[in-house]
Formats: structure tokens, sequence, C-alpha cells
């Protein structure tokens, strides 16, 4: 469908959201289409606000787990509100939509000792181990996510001032690291990865042991190996470490605006959760040690 292009191309060329955000907000809006057309509807003027409301409905009734449907209403609401602001409705039916309530579930933390634990674990002089024990000292020293960690290039990483710049969807952070981090940087640089490289040019900071570029699952593979090894319970991700990078953080009293921005969230509320996370760990403290508690 032709708007459904055009509302596409904004986001890409407009907004600058990422091909995932992308591809998500076009198979959602395929299926609300599909619905409308399986109703007789087969022109975006002819949907109303009741269709619209109907829909959710059907996708609630379905099955749908709530997250789901809180992101097609997103981008039916995003949508709409694009075809009204350039004219091509004479309302704005975005209005009419609500995303259903979602509890948030707070993330899954190590602790201080836990995350030692893990980061002990590469402990042999192979090129391997050392990337590893760099990547992992990295990751929770500035809590990037997995893709910004396996496509930082060399010229991203400042020894000298202990920073790194991290770059998505064109947009630049600088975060800085410490002397746990730049030591195992320093040694991977000298000793590991002049060995796994083969190619004298490639710009990649981390690579495979073949030379090339690693892989999401590739990291995720050797993390929850470490994991393993070292005998932590708590199901551990590669996002496990970022959430552990920020939660630490915020417990010790960093302010939450530099959090976020390290973070890379553009909304204050989604870093807001590691403050809620230390309030109720908080609690728990409190109720277990208090003689009244």
């Amino acid at each position: 469908m032709r708007n459904v292009d055009e509302y596409i191309a904004y986001l890409h060329n407009e907004k600058k959201l990422s091909s995932n955000t992308e591809i998500s907000y076009r198979r959602d809006l395929d299926k609300m289409f599909g619905y409308m057309y399986s109703m007789g509807v087969s022109d975006v003027s002819a949907i109303t606000p009741s269709m619209l409301v109907s829909y959710v409905g059907y996708l609630q009734k379905r099955g749908f787990a709530t997250s789901t449907v809180s992101r097609s209403v997103a981008a039916m609401k995003s949508f709409y509100s694009y075809l009204f602001h350039e004219g091509q409705t004479g309302d704005d039916l975005s209005e009419v939509l609500h995303s259903p309530k979602i509890e948030k579930k707070l993330p899954d933390v190590l602790t201080v000792s836990e995350v030692a634990l893990l980061l002990s674990q590469p402990n042999k002089d192979t090129p391997k181990e050392i990337r590893d024990k760099a990547m992992l000292e990295l990751m929770y020293a500035t809590g990037i996510r997995v893709t910004e960690l396996i496509t930082l290039r060399i010229g991203d990483v400042n020894l000298k001032s202990n920073y790194i710049v991290c770059k998505q969807n064109e947009k630049e952070r600088t975060i800085p690291f410490g002397g746990e981090a730049k030591k195992a940087l320093q040694r991977y640089l000298k000793e590991s990865r002049p060995v796994l490289v083969k190619e004298k040019d490639c710009a990649v900071l981390f690579t495979n042991c073949s030379g090339g570029p690693m892989s999401r699952q590739g990291f995720w593979k050797l993390i929850k190996q470490y994991a393993q090894k070292a005998d932590i319970q708590t199901d551990i991700t590669p996002h496990t470490l970022r959430h552990s990078f920020a939660a630490h953080l915020v417990e010790n009293g960093a302010d939450l605006r530099a959090v976020q921005e390290m973070l890379g969230h553009s909304d204050i509320s989604t870093t807001q959760v590691y403050a809620n996370l230390n309030t109720l760990r908080i609690r728990e403290i409190y109720k277990k040690a208090h003689p009244r508690g």
C-alpha cells in the first residue's frame, strides 16, 4: 500500500529509526490492513475509529502478548499521526487508540561479586580468552549493547583518556571506562588481536577466531559458557551485563541523567527502572534486617 511505503520512508529519512523498528512497524501495519481487508475494507480512507478499536480488541482476544499489542498500537498511532499531519486524513485517528497497560518487569542483574566472578573466568593466556576478557570487561565498564560492542572500531577507542565513542543510528555518545577495562584492552590489542586479525586494514576492534566480524550469537555463546563455568545460577544474557552496569551505578549514587546518557536511552523513564530496582532492593534488605520489618 502506497501510504505505508511513504510512511516507512518517512521513518527512515526523517525519524532516523533503526531498520528493526521499520521492519516491525511495517509488519504490524500489514497485519492491520490484512484484518481490514478481511472485513471488506480496502482503502485507508474507509477505515473508521471503531474499526481500529475493534482490531485492537481482536488482537487481545487472539491471546497476543500485551507487549505485542502495545507495539501494534504504537505503529498504528504513529502511522495515523503521520497521515493527519501530511493532510492525507481529515481527523487524527491516532487519538482513539490506547495501548494496554504493560506491567514493567524489573531487569535481572548480577551482584557485584557475581560480576567479578564472571569477569575472572577468561583467565588463560590464549588469544581467544584474552579477547573474551577484554570484551566482558568493556561491556560491564560501559554498559553498551551487544551490537554496539561487536561493531566497535579501533578508532572508537581512546586508551589515553579512557573512553569509547559509541555510534548508533547516526547518533554518537562518549562513554568512559575504568582501569580494569583499560588493562584488558591494552593486553588484547598487544597480544591477542594481531594473532586473530587476518586483514591488516581490518578496522573492527573485536573479531572472531577466524579474523572476521563477531556475531551476536557468537558473543551470546561465550557469555553463557563463562556463566556456566562460574556456576552463576542467574539466567545470563548479553544484556545482563548492561543491566548490571546501570543498576550498580545507580545503587552507588550515580546521577540518573548521566546513566541515561551513557546507556543511550532517549527517555529517562526507561532508565528510571534501575532506580526502582534499587528501591526494591533497599526495601527487601530493610524487611529482612529490621526488628519490626
